[in-house]
């Protein structure tokens, strides 16, 4: 009797250990399941290149919006309230104006209170929040981003994206992604006081003197070229084609040598100094205004519409803005203005620039919120599927534009945009949202090219027949310890690089002393700052 209780008792634990352990692997297989769904909720579960977003339930979601002044904020728009209609996400902005844009950026991050999208943040300017843990590695996601992902390997942008690599081997933004290059900013000329003194459009940066000359022989009481941007766009533009960088484009003050398969100092090589001599010989004949380099744009532009210069630095839209302007000072059909493809140069007839544009940089939060999948699935459609960046370029099909069998998209009746459709009493821009520079950028060239005039595609079309594209340098993957020091010895250097490239511009040093100005920045840890660079590249391309 004791005996078969006992086996009977045996009996009892094996089924109560065979519950524990079943019950253990039923909880298991749930917590295993609740962790896999704890960030997928209202993600689509089958998403593909050419599906539209759209969120299995509504929810909201922070955004950065950096406000424009020419297309100020507004709460009614129809962007934000198709975007709601098309993908179930309401965005919520916080408004920053453009001036403040890049540091109350920061503040937002560095305070933890930034938005979970952080659009209009160039490739670099991610660096600092990256040793935090402030900014998401989005390359990590990739695969949950189909648009995205088909564009880099369709358009073969995979050397490119390795420049924002950082030591880790991650990116931490999502840049704009252009089929091909797209130059905009050039000089802008005076076509009809060229063509009244039969004066030949400039192709190279000499004929560009040569022209000069003869328009302040005729014309002495004019500064022929008086420029805006602090002249950092022309030096941009022009460095290029001297082979050098400047202005916009000099970047962290370095040059690949391909000869030598190492970084040099860009402010100590000929080739800079070169630049220097040139525009300096410009601002001692009285060819370029000196007030170029502080005057605000406003000053410069109201020099150019009003006949007291002839040549001004812009673009696609600036050249429309001067062109409302002079229909108001000097009157319609009293003159003629043109963009100008970009002077070649010593170095020849070059173009720089990246098929990457400003991007989206995501707070590493994003990664807590339970609707993580749904919101990169999101910011993939908006910003790089065929349909997303149509929509956030021309708006609603029916209300801001039609589409003729063909593909060709034409502004409706009343809207006009860039003056595309000047007739129309409403814009794209101010009245409903579209075409604004925190969701419109990146995309083919097709839809690139859908919105400029005949002249825009003209000078495109030039740029890419004339000149020759400047390869990508490789990148500087350094560790998130070497950028600090980075920072620390490279700003300061080009403070005193950007401050001296104005004094031997305007004269007030001598070009003579330019091998003073290079032992001058070697005293201040340029050496230093060159060979961690070296060292830093040539130890990730062993």
């Amino acid at each position: 009797m004791g005996k078969g209780l006992k086996g009977l008792k045996s009996a009892f634990s094996v089924l109560a250990l065979s519950a524990l352990v079943v019950a253990g692997c039923s909880n298991n297989e749930t917590s295993s399941s609740e962790e896999k769904n704890v960030n997928q909720k209202g993600a689509m579960e089958s998403y593909n290149v050419g599906d539209t977003f759209k969120s299995s339930e509504a929810f909201d979601l922070s955004i950065l919006y950096m406000d424009q002044p020419t297309y100020p904020y507004k709460e009614d728009w129809l962007l934000w309230d198709h975007i709601k209609e098309t993908t179930n996400v309401t965005l919520k902005p916080t408004i920053v104006p453009l001036s403040d844009y890049p540091q109350k950026r920061s503040l937002l991050i560095s305070s933890g209170d930034a938005p979970l999208i952080i659009p209009k943040t160039y490739p670099g300017e991610e660096a600092p929040f990256v040793a935090s843990g402030a900014a998401l590695p989005v390359s990590d996601y990739m695969d949950k981003m189909p648009h995205f992902k088909e564009k880099v390997e369709k358009w073969q942008l995979e050397d490119e994206l390795k420049g924002l690599r950082q030591k880790d081997g991650k990116f931490y933004v999502l840049p704009g992604l252009h089929e091909a290059v797209w130059p905009d900013y050039t000089l802008i000329v005076r076509t009809d006081i060229f063509e009244k003194h039969n004066i030949a459009i400039p192709k190279t940066w000499d004929e560009l003197y040569t022209a000069m000359k003869q328009l302040k022989e005729l014309y002495p009481d004019v500064t022929p070229f008086s420029d805006r941007f602090t002249f950092n766009s022309t030096l941009n533009i022009a460095a290029v084609n001297f082979g050098t960088k400047a202005g916009w484009g000099f970047g962290n003050g370095l040059t690949y040598d391909e000869s030598k398969d190492e970084f040099v100092p860009t402010a100590t090589t000929d080739e800079y100094k070169e630049l220097l001599t040139y525009f300096n010989k410009l601002v001692e004949e009285g060819l370029l205004d000196k007030e170029s380099f502080t005057q605000e744009d406003d000053q410069a532009v109201q020099k150019f519409v009003t006949g007291k210069s002839f040549i001004i630095n812009g673009n696609s839209q600036t050249v429309v803005q001067h062109r409302t302007d002079m229909d108001k000072t000097l009157g319609e059909g009293n003159y003629s203005i043109a963009k100008i493809t970009v002077p070649g140069g010593p170095a020849g007839d070059l173009m720089g620039g990246s098929r990457l544009e400003n991007g989206v940089m995501i707070s590493s939060k994003a990664k807590e919120s339970e609707y993580f999948d749904a919101i990169i699935q999101f910011i993939d459609w908006l910003y790089y599927s065929d349909e997303g960046q149509e929509f956030t370029k021309w708006g609603v099909e029916g209300t801001t534009f039609t589409k003729a069998e063909d593909g060709t998209r034409t502004l409706v009746e009343e809207v006009n945009y860039n003056g595309l459709n000047p007739a129309g009493t409403k814009d794209l821009r101010i009245d409903y949202g579209f075409s604004g520079g925190v969701f419109a950028y990146g995309g083919t060239t097709d839809l690139l090219r859908s919105m400029m005039s005949e002249e825009e595609i003209k000078f495109q079309e030039d740029m890419a027949n004339r000149k020759t594209t400047v390869p990508a340098e490789p990148p500087i993957p350094y560790t998130v310890e070497d950028r600090e020091q980075v920072t620390l010895l490279s700003t300061p250097l080009k403070d005193f690089t950007d401050q001296n490239t104005l004094k031997f511009i305007l004269g007030e040093r001598d070009l003579s002393e330019f091998d003073a100005f290079v032992k001058e920045l070697e005293g201040q840890g340029l050496q230093q700052y060159v060979d961690l660079a070296n060292k830093t590249y040539k130890d990730a391309n062993k």
